[in-house]
């Protein structure tokens, strides 16, 4: 199993991005957590099979219909820790 840590940067609060990242982790299997960020953006942990990550990636640089993603950055690293499902964190 692999983990992401990922931040997205740009319109992507007041969009329901959140639930989008949601949404689009719990089709793909994928566990883990999203959480806004006091300087605007999104904060994405995540575990799961590496195929099933390289593809929540690829959603995170669309977003929802609202956002206007601007960056993605990914860092793969080992899991310190695992989750159960995946939750947005308020």
């Amino acid at each position: 199993m692999d983990e992401i840590r990922c931040r997205i940067s740009g319109k992507v609060q007041m969009v329901m991005f959140r639930d989008f990242v949601q949404r689009k982790a719990r089709t793909l299997g994928i566990t883990g957590k999203v959480f806004n960020i006091d300087d605007g953006s999104v904060e994405v942990i995540a575990q799961g099979e590496k195929e099933r990550l390289e593809k929540l990636i690829e959603h995170l640089h669309e977003g929802p219909l609202l956002a206007h993603v601007v960056r993605v950055e990914v860092e793969w690293r080992k899991p310190a820790q695992s989750f159960e499902s995946f939750k947005i964190i308020f």
